[in-house]
């Protein structure tokens, strides 16, 4: 009976445990997605999207006001198109423009908006004309290396 009642709490244990590692996970994940219902959906086209992944925030002032939706590549433009799901409490206007950021140095990806001045909102299937692709470190230091070597080059 006592090694029964032992085994017991340490069944317990372990499903408190598994409870609270999926607690963070959620956590961790950011599980706080946007329904379907109260969002709308714009698409913004950039040459390249770098690391950013669907689920992906979208931010704006720091604020997350939506989600990466989906991400495909255009065959006729040959460029990445990118469903946004934004909240409808957040209205933007139609010369909002859309930049692929990267927290800290090596951090996540996620996609900013800056407000423009435009009367009109987006609305639900409109397109984002302003965007500006993705930082990509390897080419900056690609760069960087080819203008060190032509500047030594012309010494």
């Amino acid at each position: 009976m006592n090694k029964t009642v032992l085994d017991l709490w340490v069944g317990l244990f372990v499903i408190a445990g598994v409870a609270a590692l999926l607690f963070l996970a959620l956590k961790v994940g950011s599980v706080n997605a946007v329904s379907a219902s109260n969002s709308y959906e714009v698409v913004a086209r950039f040459d390249n999207i770098g690391g950013l992944k669907p689920r992906a925030p979208v931010k704006s002032a720091g604020v997350v006001v939506g989600r990466v939706e989906d991400i495909r590549f255009d065959n006729e433009t040959y460029e990445a198109a990118v469903t946004l799901r934004l909240d409808k409490r957040y209205a933007f206007p139609k010369d909002t423009s859309a930049a692929i950021m990267t927290s800290g140095l090596l951090g996540e990806q996620y996609i900013s908006l800056a407000a423009g001045g435009d009367s009109q909102m987006l609305k639900d299937k409109d397109r984002v004309l302003i965007t500006q692709s993705a930082v990509v470190l390897e080419n900056l230091i690609g760069r960087f290396m080819y203008s060190q070597a032509q500047e030594g080059a012309q010494k």
